[in-house]
């Protein structure tokens, strides 16, 4: 079994090194939030322990960007003891907390709840259609022009909403749901920023805009995403 160690704190990890590899654990280590998102998306662990104060990017937006492709099991490991950093990172998608200094029984305990649950690991982060690749471990859209790649610039919100659909393939999107899950549910009557921002993606993603095979409108209802060539 395969656990990542994300933490910038070189004795800590080298405690968790030794801990885990005793139990019979392969570790894979990293020591800041991106190369922690590479490690998670790359090295398919089957259970990650994440400090939350790492530089580049935090232990709360590493679980973010997780939660975007995997349910792999993660088990916050940090000296922060306010409650709102525990809320925090429980809100946005871990599956316990463990707070500096820990007991060495007390975290294996942990790790082999969370392991017994047998909670898939990590699911390819990445998405192709028509020339289109979509890393969603690193929020990174390229494009096959003329047999070149290249890199296509997407808007935060832009990419909030090609987000919601290539992780539901070939799943009618409704319109509540997309002003939801990107705009908050303050805009429910905002259905113009749908095919706004749809026209936008298509622009840039599809090789026929005005006749799209993969970011596909349902009338009256919402939007999918069909990866394949075949339209509905």
């Amino acid at each position: 079994m395969k656990i990542l160690v994300a933490d910038d704190d070189p004795q800590i990890v080298a405690a968790l090194r030794i801990l885990l590899r005793a139990q019979g654990y392969e570790v894979v280590v990293a020591r800041d939030g991106r190369t922690a998102l590479d490690a998670a998306a790359h090295e398919h662990p089957d259970l990650v322990l994440l400090d939350l104060g790492m530089p580049g990017l935090n232990g709360v937006q590493v679980i973010r960007a997780i939660r975007g492709w995997s349910a792999v099991p993660i088990l916050v490991v940090s000296g922060r003891t306010d409650s709102y950093d525990k809320v925090a990172a429980l809100d946005t998608g871990a599956d316990d907390y463990v707070t500096k200094p820990f007991l060495a029984d007390e975290l294996t305990a942990r790790i082999r709840a969370l392991t017994r649950r047998n909670v898939p690991g990590t699911e390819e982060p990445v998405v192709r259609f028509g020339g289109v690749e979509v890393d969603l471990a690193r929020h990174r859209v390229t494009r096959l022009v003329e047999g070149a790649e290249t890199t296509v610039r997407l808007t935060p919100t832009e990419w909030a909403f090609l987000e919601v659909l290539v992780r539901n393939p070939d799943r009618l999107v409704t319109r509540q749901y997309l002003l939801d899950h990107v705009w908050g549910p303050g805009h429910a009557n905002d259905s113009g920023y749908l095919r706004l921002y749809m026209a936008q993606l298509r622009k840039k993603l599809e090789l026929t805009p005005g006749d799209p095979r993969h970011l596909l409108t349902d009338p009256g209802l919402g939007y999918r995403f069909v990866p394949g060539e075949a339209r509905a």
